[in-house]
């Protein structure tokens, strides 16, 4: 099968040699045409001229009305005549039989003798004979006194002489044209490869310089400039270049400053906000005791157990703020240990009072090692599980496996799972799927959060569907032996 060669150089340089190889061809076609155009009437001119000057000097002596004799006669004069272009002739009288004086005369063609008739002058038309290409010649004789004109001079005569010969010899001038140009051909194309060449490589070095370009761009040299060369259409794409580079230079940049400034932003103001918290929950602390004890209105207490519950949940925000501007500044660090992901599950379990709760069930056959920092992957546990407490339907299943070089956890639960439209976006910072309860229990940071810290552990943590209903959260992280390979 024929491959198309894929580089550009390479196909504008065979697009170049088809297109000098049809100019070649279409002028050699032409020039070809034309030669044996101007080759066959010379012959068909100087035959013409010769046999009107044998026969105007060979009829004045023929007898009137001519015998076949006589025309035969006359043939074989006419032959004698020929010379070196050793023509084979017959004569004919008043659109009689033409009669030759050779039994290797070629029979005059049908259409040749009607044409002379018709016309009353000299015509010819190419033929075959034995194999080889002849020209046949046929010509009606005038001369003064000619029978039927009354002192009449150049009359007809009645007359008409044919005259039929080899063109072998055009034929090899014919064939010594082509093979010239077939071994001009080879050379031309040859001699055609420089300039495709030289014109390939002007034509993409700016392409070149501007891929190049395109390259440092994509990989963050957003200050690359090009140096525009000529007028052309090629300088008109580098300038284009040149002011998108610009643009998204500065556009670069001022994101960046406006990202710089939103992070900021939020951890001061996360930052700010811990130490009135941090009071404010002492207080609501004291408040619930009150409240507890009983010495205050049924309807103060509730206030204040409100209250409470919500600065329990600002106070969270905060903390979660404060976890997600140290991922954002690059400045969250892993503390870690040698432990197995099942005594990691059984602690997170343990510490949020679910190790006894018949809602969540744990799939624990075989020892996974992980070399991991245990209070982060807490986090992504407890995350993982209390959303499906609270979203999905219980009984929650905590299955841990080794896959490969790879630790898995999987949290599976029975609830109505994740819209098609919300998957793609549940790790995103604020992200609820049910917009219709925007005051819902927790930020919304929590799997942004918990996505952080698996990215951070060189991990992965994907949502799906189970085909049997409900949500599938998974968490990969590498074993321990992989881990101590890699550092």
């Amino acid at each position: 099968m024929l491959r198309v060669p894929r580089g550009l150089r390479v196909r504008f340089v065979i697009a170049f040699l088809l297109a000098a190889a049809f100019g070649a061809v279409l002028t050699a076609g032409l020039t070809y045409l034309r030669a044996r155009s101007a080759i066959l009437e010379r012959a068909q001119d100087s035959a013409v001229a010769d046999l009107r000057a044998q026969a105007d000097s060979l009829a004045p002596d023929l007898a009137f009305p001519p015998r076949t004799a006589d025309l035969r006669d006359l043939a074989r004069q006419l032959d004698r005549a020929g010379g070196a272009r050793a023509w084979l002739c017959a004569a004919s009288y008043r659109g009689g039989e033409p009669v030759a004086a050779s039994r290797s005369t070629p029979p005059v063609p049908e259409e040749l003798r009607a044409a002379v008739r018709r016309g009353g002058r000299a015509g010819y038309q190419y033929v075959e004979h034995d194999g080889r290409p002849w020209l046949a010649l046929g010509m009606p004789v005038s001369y003064a006194g000619a029978p039927g004109r009354s002192g009449g001079a150049g009359g007809p005569s009645g007359l008409t002489v044919y005259a039929s010969f080899s063109l072998d010899e055009e034929q090899d001038d014919i064939a010594a044209l082509v093979t010239a140009a077939e071994a001009g051909a080879v050379p031309a194309l040859g001699l055609a490869l420089v300039p495709a060449l030289l014109a390939a490589r002007r034509v993409l070095r700016p392409v070149r310089l501007l891929h190049r370009g395109a390259q440092r761009i994509a990989a963050g040299q957003l200050d690359t400039r090009l140096e525009p060369r000529g007028r052309d259409e090629l300088a008109d794409l580098t300038h284009s270049f040149n002011a998108m580079a610009e643009t998204l230079e500065k556009d670069a940049a001022e994101l960046r400053r406006m990202e710089s400034s939103a992070r900021r932003f939020a951890a001061d103001v996360a930052h700010e906000l811990r130490t009135p918290l941090a009071a404010m929950t002492a207080v609501t602390e004291v408040l619930d005791e009150e409240a507890g004890f009983g010495d205050l209105p049924a309807d103060t207490a509730d206030a204040l157990r409100l209250i409470s519950g919500e600065t329990r949940a600002l106070g969270r925000m905060v903390e979660d703020l404060m976890e997600i501007s140290r991922f954002d500044a690059k400045a969250a660090s892993l503390h870690l240990e040698h432990l197995d992901l099942r005594t990691l599950v059984a602690k997170t379990l343990q510490v949020r009072g679910w190790a006894e709760d018949e809602r969540v069930r744990t799939d624990l056959p075989h020892p996974v090692p992980v070399r991991a920092d245990p209070r982060r992957v807490d986090v992504i546990l407890a995350n993982l599980i209390g959303n499906a407490l609270r979203h999905g339907r219980s009984p929650v299943t905590v299955s841990t496996r080794a896959e490969g070089d790879r630790a898995a956890l999987t949290v599976t639960d029975r609830g109505p799972g994740i819209l098609d439209e919300a998957l793609p976006h549940v790790f995103a910072r604020f992200f609820k799927a049910d917009t219709a309860r925007p005051r819902s229990h927790g930020s919304g940071l929590g799997l942004a959060i918990a996505h952080e810290n698996a990215a951070l552990h060189g991990g992965t943590l994907t949502a799906a569907n189970s085909p049997d209903a409900g949500a599938v959260f998974t968490l990969t992280l590498p074993l321990a032996a992989a881990s101590q390979e890699q550092r």
